[in-house]
């Protein structure tokens, strides 16, 4: 009787579960499975080896190594003969929160180093706030932006500060992008649903639908006196769009802009 295969545990579903070529017919499909997602996310954008791989997805090295190269040779297949891309199915389970290294859940965060120090950070009244970035304005379409200016606060005011790409990375890169930075909160113009969860998954606090300088918005937080969105939706796949401009005030009260 053959092994029954062991179930895979990983940390949360995609944000976006199918991809398809643009302005062309499909060829096919082909249907990634979570646990190769999960391979895929835990190595190539988080860097991590395929052992602690193994030990986030309770399975063995030369499994994830298997998993690994299949998702690879899927994406590959689906880039070079374009083809749909969807995401699903595979033998799965969501982390309950105990496994060592897990990523992205909030009561996890003790058990991954980098997560470890921005708990640190927090107790000694430190914070790291991320804001999308163009010429010195807060640019307004997250899975677009092509910069984050981040701000590194103590004590409630701000000691340091710098610019840095995104490498043209889209939506669910991005939020990856601003866990490996460290980031404690993000200030931002229109985002997504999708990019939404994830950064709410990695514990990144949100700040949506402000406009205007992005230095006077990092000091609008610190004050307690920014408005903003905290119901921002952005629905942009084309030109002219508009997100939402109900804004709250931290610290309370609300404007409405229009």
């Amino acid at each position: 009787m053959a092994r029954p295969t062991k179930c895979r545990r990983i940390c949360r579903r995609p944000g976006w579960a199918r991809f398809a070529p643009d302005g062309e017919c499909p060829e096919g499909e082909i249907v990634l499975t979570l646990d190769e997602y999960e391979a895929i996310r835990l190595i190539d954008l988080e860097g991590r080896t395929h052992a602690e791989c193994a030990q986030q997805m309770g399975i063995s090295r030369t499994t994830v190594t298997e998993i690994y190269e299949s998702a690879r040779h899927k994406i590959a297949e689906a880039i070079v003969g374009g083809m749909t891309l969807t995401i699903d199915g595979g033998h799965v389970k969501l982390c309950d929160g105990t496994a060592l290294g897990c990523c992205g859940r909030p009561h996890c965060w003790r058990a991954d180093t980098r997560l470890i120090k921005k708990i640190k950070r927090k107790e000694d009244n430190q914070m790291r706030i991320a804001v999308t970035y163009d010429n010195g304005q807060i640019f307004q379409h997250f899975g677009r932006t092509e910069a984050f200016k981040v701000y590194d606060v103590e004590d409630g005011r701000v000691v340091n500060a710098q610019v840095t790409g995104t490498g043209g990375q889209g939506h669910g890169a991005l939020a990856g992008l601003l866990a490996q930075l460290d980031a404690d909160v993000l200030i931002c113009g229109g985002i997504g649903g999708g990019a939404q969860n994830a950064l709410a998954q990695m514990g990144i606090q949100l700040y949506g639908g402000v406009s205007g300088d992005a230095d006077a918005a990092v000091d609008a937080l610190l004050k307690g006196e920014l408005s903003y969105n905290p119901d921002v939706h952005c629905d942009h796949h084309g030109e002219g769009h508009q997100c939402g401009h109900h804004h709250h005030k931290e610290g309370g009260g609300h404007t409405c802009c229009h």
